[in-house]
């Protein structure tokens, strides 16, 4: 069985084309600007069978197209790697396009399985410099890079996607130094800014949970102009999302 959370029909923001996004339970980040922090306890969800996944994008395929499918977000979907192994071969044989977001800090023979079955990798790439990822996430971000070496390594295509948080992680030389450690990648299709918004606050409200960037503002159009200016002097594709 796997742990869902909750699903997302006709998606645009997770992936190429429409898809069907399902966002899974457990996470093993504790990022500060969590947009779902329901998702992060592995307790919680609805366990649901892998034929029910599959039943509902078939039944959707018809609205793919060629560049749609399905979308595995979270919480962490390798959090659950081993359950789903059976789930994308499903989906495979049933011609779905598989992406995986994932923060890549997990890594096993379950996981390495998982995305060698994954069409495309949505890579969340918090932060480069260590010391400001450990703060931004309560984790190291070296197994995070080691999963991108990876996917160049095997030929895995992925996106890079990067939250650009003001004060966290907008800071020009970490920007930099990403870009001079992976701007050569040639299997990262493009980089896709996010910036950073308050639309999950009402969340920790909800939960009765302290919002700890509470003082933070959501990126201005001239600290976002800036950031995909830095972007865009080491990879070829980036965009704002």
């Amino acid at each position: 069985m796997i742990n869902v959370h909750s699903y997302e029909s006709m998606g645009t923001f997770d992936g190429p084309g429409l898809r069907l996004v399902v966002f899974l339970q457990g996470c093993n980040f504790r990022c500060l600007y969590c947009a779902n922090p329901d998702t992060i306890e592995a307790k919680g969800g609805t366990p649901t069978h892998p034929d029910e996944i599959v039943r509902m994008a078939v039944s959707q395929k018809a609205f793919f197209g060629k560049k749609g499918g399905i979308t595995f977000s979270g919480g962490e979907p390798t959090f659950q790697a081993k359950a789903l192994i059976l789930l994308f071969k499903r989906l495979k044989e049933a011609g779905i396009h598989i992406c995986l977001d994932t923060n890549g800090g997990l890594w096993n023979n379950d996981v390495e399985e998982l995305l060698g079955l994954t069409d495309l990798v949505l890579l969340d790439i918090k932060e480069f410099n260590p010391e400001h990822h450990q703060s931004l996430t309560g984790r190291s971000n070296e197994q995070t890079l080691k999963t991108a070496a990876w996917l160049e390594a095997n030929q895995k295509p992925f996106w890079l996607r990067y939250v650009l948080v003001p004060g966290y992680s907008d800071f020009e030389d970490d920007i930099r130094q990403l870009g001079e450690h992976l701007g050569t990648y040639r299997m990262i299709q493009r980089v896709e800014i996010l910036p950073y918004h308050t639309l999950g606050v009402h969340k920790y409200e909800a939960m009765d949970k302290e919002y700890l960037l509470k003082g933070v503002k959501e990126s201005t159009p001239e600290q976002i102009e800036k950031a995909e200016k830095l972007f865009r002097q080491y990879f070829r594709t980036v965009q704002v999302n």
